[in-house]
């Protein structure tokens, strides 16, 4: 199987937002920027999408059809959804802002904006998520640079495709932590994506080719009947399957 079939993103985010051509413009960035991308045009859907699937960061404007953006923002607190919120409004009030982030954001950002601060202040939410303040992760003998999508061992880049620094920055992000097929498939494919059965298989094959080396302990090592972990502690014998 190629690989390169699939488009996956290590960090999922979702767009609420009713302007089909902001919609557009936000998810094909976000997509070219290394992000799994939903989108949903009415705060009703957007409210079904938050509650099914588990978000990184969600993108919400706060002029919505049906439910309200503020609406939306308050049954997700209520319901102890964690998804970082960015409020993204042409209401450009303190008050607004205050209001926005009282409710429970995490950050608002004024229309018009720039894309490349909205990615920035994304990928800050990221980092944040997960209690990471640097961009660059250490991982055992790797770096990963999250910023730059680069990922370095003993000064060394290392060729990897779009897929398996997917795989690898979010099993980065959860050292420490068993990862399940599911959920590493949930997460690295837009919502709408079909993916066969063995594709989180392959790709953890080829990331390791890649990055392992005969003589060390895994770098992902796999805990058989529950997934996948990123553990710079573990035993050889794991790794392999």
């Amino acid at each position: 199987m190629s690989l390169e079939v699939y488009e996956c993103a290590a960090m999922k985010v979702l767009i609420v937002e009713d302007s089909e051509r902001l919609v557009r413009s936000l998810s094909r960035g976000l997509t070219k920027a290394g992000y799994a991308v939903d989108v949903a045009a009415d705060g009703k859907t957007g409210l079904a999408f938050a509650e099914t699937y588990d978000y990184d960061v969600i993108v919400l404007d706060l002029m919505l059809p049906g439910v309200p953006g503020l609406e939306v923002l308050r049954r997700l607190r209520a319901a102890g959804r964690s998804a970082h919120v960015l409020i993204l409004s042409a209401k450009d009030r303190v008050e607004d802002r205050i209001q926005g982030l009282a409710t429970g954001a995490d950050d608002y950002l004024v229309k018009p904006f720039s894309f490349e601060e909205l990615c920035a202040r994304v990928q800050a939410l990221v980092r944040r998520r997960y209690q990471v303040k640097s961009p660059r992760l250490r991982v055992g003998p790797l770096e990963i640079d999250s910023a730059r999508r680069r990922v370095v061992r003993d000064g060394r880049a290392i060729a990897l495709t779009s897929g398996e620094y997917s795989l690898l920055e979010y099993l980065a992000f959860r050292q420490g932590r068993v990862v399940s097929q599911d959920q590493l498939r949930e997460h690295l494919y837009g919502s709408d994506r079909e993916v066969s059965g063995n594709a989180i298989e392959v790709l953890v094959s080829s990331l390791r080719r890649k990055i392992h080396r005969p003589d060390e302990p895994p770098i992902v090592a796999t805990r058989r009947g529950f997934g996948y972990i990123i553990d710079t502690g573990a035993e050889a014998g794991d790794g392999a399957g």
